[in-house]
């Protein structure tokens, strides 16, 4: 049976922008002002940012000018696993019921994204159950800056792909979660999007067409057929990954093409890109469906 790949990708004509999506300020429990923050996010060359305080909707027209691309957004963090709602022009309500608060976030056309499932000292601040149980949101942080030097686990490599696995189809972000400035800079999302307008970064995001990062940059990454070659300027190993983490592949460098094969048993692969001082890329995952 034949087998057609979905490439969330577009040609690599496109440019890629470099953002945060989790970011707090004084508003809630960050040290900076919005201002500062920003002017932060500037140093590092940033192109966006979602300023996400908790329970405190902050709309870009209340900040200042800046160069920076300012998504509207905030954090539900009351009554159940924390949530991050992008893009959305209002608060949306917190409810115990988390796909309330997700339909919430999506009739207002946002994203909704799971925070840091494996965070605090039980490492697991949002049951599996409840991110298998709920519907239609963007997608989790895999990569959580600030939980990585707090109790439990900033990482959730593991939570994605059991979603991945069960046929639940959502993108992995890697988000600072900015509290202290000095951690600024510790986790991306690289868009591939026409322009740096929030509504063409919010349907990039939604289209899935990012990779997450640590420190490893990726050059380009080309579906021909049932290859998939990924490019990178400083991963010095490529591991691709199946179903529930199954290692597919790996070598030893900084670019690595991949032929699914066309009686494969995986429905997805996705790639990670090692480099040093444990720096990583993750692309988003390319999902294996077989065509009548």
């Amino acid at each position: 049976m034949p087998i057609q790949i979905d490439n969330p990708y577009l040609s690599n004509v496109h440019t890629w922008l470099r953002g945060n999506l989790h970011t707090h300020t004084i508003n809630s429990d960050g040290e900076g002002s919005p201002h500062t923050v920003i002017e932060k996010y500037i140093s590092l060359s940033y192109d966006f940012i979602a300023i996400t305080d908790h329970d405190y909707f902050t709309h870009p027209k209340e900040l200042p000018n800046s160069s920076l691309t300012l998504l509207p957004r905030v954090e539900v963090t009351e009554r159940g696993p924390h949530l991050l709602a992008i893009g959305n022009e209002n608060q949306p309500l917190p409810d115990t019921d988390r796909q309330k608060t997700v339909n919430a976030i999506l009739a207002s056309q946002g994203l909704a994204i799971f925070c840091h499932p494996n965070w605090e000292e039980h490492f697991n601040h949002c049951p599996q159950a409840i991110l298998e149980q709920t519907r239609n949101y963007s997608g989790i942080e895999i990569v959580n800056g600030v939980c990585c030097v707090l109790p439990g686990s900033g990482y959730a490599l593991d939570r994605w792909d059991r979603l991945l696995g069960r046929g639940i189809k959502v993108w992995g972000f890697a988000n600072d979660d900015t509290h202290k400035l000095s951690l600024a800079g510790k986790a991306w999302n690289m868009v591939q999007s026409d322009t740096a307008c929030t509504q063409d970064i919010i349907s990039a995001l939604r289209a899935g067409r990012f990779y997450a990062s640590t420190g490893v940059w990726i050059q380009s990454i080309e579906v021909s057929g049932l290859e998939i070659t990924i490019r990178t300027e400083n991963a010095d190993r490529i591991v691709a990954y199946g179903d529930y983490q199954r290692q597919l592949a790996e070598i030893e460098a900084a670019e690595m093409t991949f032929l699914i094969a066309e009686n494969c048993d995986y429905t997805y692969v996705r790639f990670e890109c090692l480099g040093c001082g444990g720096k990583c890329a993750w692309t988003q995952p390319f999902f294996v469906n077989y065509v009548a």
